[in-house]
């Protein structure tokens, strides 16, 4: 791997930093996040996270780790500090994290009222006895804690802390935030105790109190001891008790790892929540302590980093998504490769297959969660398999990830365009409001491709069978993309609705192309019917009021933008959508439009009513775009017979979906090109490998 010098400006990033008795080796700190891996795939974890510390993350940390069975998360896969059995899955993170110089850290968790227990059974313990707030929605109670609990909760902290130092951890946290049990045993309106633990701030913080300096002393010795601790985003110094009690207990731990208690905020897309946008609230914080305080703030740039730490705001630069989109970027910062930081955009695909309950996936960083099971690696690829040249035609994320990844192997690839600008859907939806991040798909792409001298890139080329078969490329990658249909087929319809072919059915393309409905001499009302329930419908919407026009939206589901509430979006979109003046209107499927008005049905009652406007816009499915591909299949042969060795189908072209999904897809079929089965389950551990950069 070429590398240059770091600028010597970013040195305080790479200060050592004591955290009680030990040694941050630098200031980047990979924060506790979730993972979808946990108790269940220990394997797929410690290389995930394994890889953080070979790009240079200076602490790496678990995901929320269960100390007992009565503090289960099930259907999703925390990691766990049950009973011994459980401390060899969690060293063989501890070892890959130590290979590589790093510290480790794990996070004990106790969750309370947001654990159903779905797999253990077992009773949740609370301050009192309140409903269950998980995602199941399960019409269960936690059990109102007496002094006998409290006692044997405190037992299992301590003997899940016994283990983590089995486990050869170097940090060992309490958890006390995101509405788990020593976060509720805060608050005055869910601690409503009237013995030593309620009543008075100094009643409410007793526990946590108790449980740091008990963890103090079974690992103080050699562990540091970290609390994770929330405070609101604004600060009211008269009225905050989190702030008060904050106060009682600041020198306690080793370290303080701050987030703000508005989960909305603190994991906000790039849509609503910008980079730092926690800060102010951290620096109160950290005035207040004389301890090392981490914070998290989707920091993406260098510069920013280096703020934080010069200013005195935090003294370890916290990281989650960042570190997800790049696991390099400490390496990277180190030896002044900056432009190649593949930074995060915000979209919290991430956090949204964590919430499914399965393995983190990354738009930005097609590896993500493959470290293990198919050995990739987050900045090498294998050496291309022989000299021969691929032709990919389509510029949208699969086929930029396809060409780029291709490029980086050594392969001559020719990337082909019909459009003028690259990009494809990408570049359409990063003009909607608040997708601008989003565009770094595009752009970190090709910003790697501009290096590499035998990737040669057409834009504005449309190119035709005949074409692609003069050409005469040994392999053909097709990622030419899908497009949204206008006749409504989606989830609800499976057939197209009456009076779909009306010209004031205006299609959604149009709009990502810059087009909009206008009425001449009144003002313009569509109707949005959204059956896709992501996030198209919300940001369509919101860009027609941006133009003034007015805007029913419809959806056959019970909420819009449903899958959107995996993202942590939907909150924000409804808000954003209700101050705009945009009218919801849900659990109502379309069955007609005549021009005039639009038929919709109750999804229950099956009663008809009628909306009037002037468009209607459905956003249900895509069509993919694979007329090119058909027509090449049945050339095979005459492609064949050039010298021709295969052909493949890729994107949103083969399956429509995530731009994440693409990405993958087109890095998937660049890495493997030419491998055997045995070399691709292999790839980046056994294959000479080639680093992104040259």
């Amino acid at each position: 791997m070429e590398t240059g010098k770091r600028d010597p400006r970013y040195d305080p990033l790479f200060e050592p930093l004591k955290i009680g008795p030990v040694t941050a080796p630098n200031r980047f700190y990979q924060v506790p996040h979730c993972s979808g891996m946990g108790y269940r795939r220990p394997q797929m974890m410690a290389a995930m996270r394994g890889m953080k510390a070979e790009g240079g993350w200076g602490v790496v940390c678990t995901e929320y780790c269960s100390i007992h069975p009565s503090s289960d998360d099930m259907p999703y896969p925390h990691a766990s500090l049950w009973d011994d059995s459980d401390i060899a899955k969690l060293r063989l993170m501890t070892d890959a994290v130590h290979e590589h110089g790093a510290l480790a850290g794990v996070e004990l968790w106790y969750g309370g009222r947001s654990t159903v227990n779905l797999y253990t059974r077992e009773p949740a313990f609370g301050p009192n006895s309140l409903p269950n707030t998980a995602k199941e929605g399960m019409p269960l109670q936690t059990k109102a804690m007496t002094i006998e609990d409290i006692d044997t909760l405190k037992g299992w902290y301590q003997a899940a802390a016994e283990r983590a130092l089995e486990a050869n951890f170097d940090i060992v946290y309490v958890y006390a935030n995101h509405e788990y049990l020593l976060h509720d045993f805060l608050s005055p309106t869910i601690n409503s105790r009237q013995d030593q633990y309620g009543g008075s701030a100094e009643n409410r913080v007793r526990l946590i109190r108790e449980i740091i300096e008990e963890t103090r002393a079974t690992v103080g010795h050699r562990c540091a001891v970290a609390v994770r601790y929330s405070i609101p985003r604004e600060i009211d110094n008269d009225k905050d008790e989190l702030i008060k009690m904050f106060g009682m207990i600041a020198e306690l731990p080793d370290l303080w790892d701050i987030t703000v208690n508005d989960y909305n905020w603190e994991m906000g897309s790039s849509r609503f929540v910008k980079e730092a946008s926690n800060q102010d609230a951290v620096a109160k914080i950290k005035s207040m302590t004389s301890k090392p305080v981490v914070s998290v703030g989707r920091f993406t740039s260098p510069d920013t980093m280096l703020s934080q730490i010069k200013s005195g705001v935090q003294d370890l630069i916290g990281a989650a998504r960042p570190s997800i989109a790049d696991p390099f970027i400490p390496q990277k910062i180190n030896h002044g490769r900056l432009d190649d930081i593949r930074e995060c955009i915000g979209c919290n695909v991430c956090y949204a297959h964590d919430s499914l309950g399965s393995p983190l996936r990354c738009t930005q960083n097609p590896t993500m969660g493959e470290e293990w099971r198919r050995g990739w690696h987050a900045d090498q690829v294998p050496e291309r398999h022989a000299d021969e040249s691929v032709l990919v035609i389509g510029a949208g994320p699969a086929g930029l990830e396809a060409a780029c990844t291709l490029g980086q192997r050594g392969y001559q690839v020719t990337l082909a365009e019909a459009q003028t600008r690259l990009g494809g859907r990408v570049t359409a939806e990063s003009q909607l409001p608040g997708f601008a991040e989003w565009a770094r798909v595009r752009d970190w792409r090709m910003g790697q491709i501009a290096k590499l001298p035998n990737v040669n890139v057409y834009p504005d080329n449309r190119l035709d069978v005949e074409a692609v078969l003069e050409l005469e490329h040994q392999h053909v990658v097709v990622a030419t993309g899908a497009t949204w249909r206008d006749d409504g087929v989606g989830r609800w319809r499976e057939t197209a609705f009456e009076g779909s072919e009306d010209p004031a059915v205006f299609s959604v393309e149009r709009v990502l192309k810059g087009e909009f409905p206008k009425t001449e001499g009144s003002n313009t009302h569509v109707i949005i019917y959204d059956d896709d329930h992501y996030y198209m419908s919300a940001a369509i919407a919101l860009k027609l009021r941006e133009e003034n026009i007015a805007v029913t939206l419809i959806t056959p589901a019970g909420r819009l933008g449903e899958w959107s509430y995996h993202t942590q979006e939907q909150y924000g979109s409804m808000t954003a959508l209700l101050e705009l003046g945009v009218k919801v209107v849900t659990n109502q499927g379309l069955i007609s439009w005549n021009g005039l008005a639009a038929t919709i049905e109750c999804v229950f009652s099956e009663v008809e009513s009628t909306i009037e406007a002037d468009y209607l816009m459905p956003i249900t499915a895509k069509l993919p775009n694979d007329d090119l591909w058909l027509a090449l299949q049945s050339k095979q042969d005459e492609f064949l017979s050039k010298g021709g060795l295969s052909m493949q189908l890729i994107g949103d072209g083969l399956t429509p979906g995530l731009i994440a999904a693409a990405v993958y897809s087109g890095h998937k079929v660049a890495r493997e090109l030419g491998l055997t089965d045995a070399e691709k389950n292999q790839t980046g551990r056994d294959t000479t490998t080639v680093s992104f950069t040259h």
